[in-house]
């Protein structure tokens, strides 16, 4: 009886153990099946698509592509950006600061041409003037350089409403820094910010080195730019205009972008 009790525990004993060790490996074979599915590459962040999007799209295209939010999220210069899908939500109160420097640097330009463009060119005098005239020339030359310091006091005072748009357009661009945004202008897509995480086909991206930058395109007409960014033409379907666009600070890329150069918000 006694031996019949331990051959039956010994049994039991084998059977739980054999369950256990196809539970580890059901647990094991889906652990593996994840790390499987986590190594598949991201999507590169480059001239032949990000997300869904590509560069030869009308904005009606890109927002009917499911790759965007539908709301606008910075309305600065004119331009309308967007969020990629998953992306922030609309600040209003900054758009509202973007919409009023906006306005106010519009009417401050409008008013800039306006001045210049009233402004009258006093003709030198003609050989053998008389004593009169020469007056009469002087008068207006004096006139004319009152209404110049004038001119130029008031576009000093005007350039003021156009130098709040370089704060409000970096405002905007810390807002979007780690997310990304997609930006319209008057002929459609104009600039594609990558995400931190996003990386071109060469590995590059948020947080790459300015060396590895130079490393990875050696030889590609990777060149220094304005603001402390280099520039790269964009090539498989970027077109002629599209560039990529890598900012740098403190020795390390800090933004990347695909950008169309001669394209305009307004």
């Amino acid at each position: 009886m006694v031996g019949k009790t331990r051959n039956t525990r010994a049994a039991i004993a084998v059977l739980t153990m054999t369950l256990v060790a196809a539970g580890v490996a059901a647990c094991d074979g889906d652990k593996g099946g994840g790390a499987a599915a986590a190594s598949t590459p991201p999507q590169p962040f480059g001239a032949g698509g990000y997300r869904g999007l590509q560069l030869s799209m009308t904005k009606e295209e890109a927002l009917a592509s499911g790759a965007l939010e539908s709301a606008p999220v910075s309305v600065l210069n004119g331009c309308t950006d967007y969020a990629y899908k998953g992306g922030p939500a609309p600040d209003q109160a900054r758009m509202a600061t973007e919409a009023d420097v906006h306005a106010k640097a519009d009417k401050a330009l409008a008013r800039i041409d306006e001045i210049r463009a009233k402004r009258k060119t006093i003709p030198p005098l003609a050989p053998g003037a008389s004593l009169k005239e020469m007056q009469e020339h002087s008068a207006r030359l004096q006139e004319q350089l009152q209404q110049d310091a004038a001119d130029r006091q008031e576009i000093t005072a005007l350039d003021k409403d156009l130098d709040l748009v370089g704060p409000a357009r970096k405002a905007r661009d810390e807002a979007f820094r780690a997310t990304g945004r997609v930006n319209f202008g008057t002929k459609g897509l104009r600039q594609l910010v990558a995400p931190a995480e996003a990386r071109t086909a060469e590995g590059v991206g948020a947080g790459s080195t300015e060396e590895q930058l130079k490393q990875a395109y050696a030889g590609k007409e990777l060149k220094p730019a304005e603001g402390g960014t280099y520039e790269l033409p964009a090539e498989n379907g970027g077109g002629p205009d599209w560039f990529y666009e890598f900012t740098v600070a403190e020795g390390k890329v800090v933004a990347l972008a695909l950008v169309k150069h001669d394209t305009y918000c307004s």
